[in-house]
């Protein structure tokens, strides 16, 4: 079974913030860290893995993060806060195979 996941990316703590979906979470955020992922996460240095969710359909996935792309600011770092208070990058914790996901589901955010 297959892992999508959501995520957002900071340039540093309350920063500029970023909100992807992807299948291979090491892999892209490797990519948003090595500046290989060209855009808008190169231009303005948000490469801080601060928050993520998992979910084995994608169709949730996509969906996740594009609700989450209207939510309004504050919503989005007190999601950040409430999984991170720290503003920790959990890149660290992925790569040494202590993830902690959350999975995906309904009522648990706002949006």
């Amino acid at each position: 079974m297959s892992s999508y996941y959501v995520y957002i990316l900071a340039s540093g703590r309350n920063g500029t913030l970023y909100i992807g979906v992807t299948n291979d979470l090491v892999r892209r955020i490797a990519e948003h860290k090595s500046g290989a992922a060209e855009g808008f996460t190169k231009k303005y240095g948000v490469n801080r893995l601060v928050w993520f969710e998992d979910t084995s359909n994608v169709d949730v996935a996509i969906q996740r993060e594009k609700t989450m792309k209207r939510w309004r600011r504050a919503w989005k770092l007190n999601v950040i806060e409430e999984m991170n208070p720290q503003w920790r990058d959990l890149y660290e914790d992925l790569i040494s195979g202590a993830p902690s996901a959350t999975p995906l589901g309904p009522g648990t955010r706002p949006g």
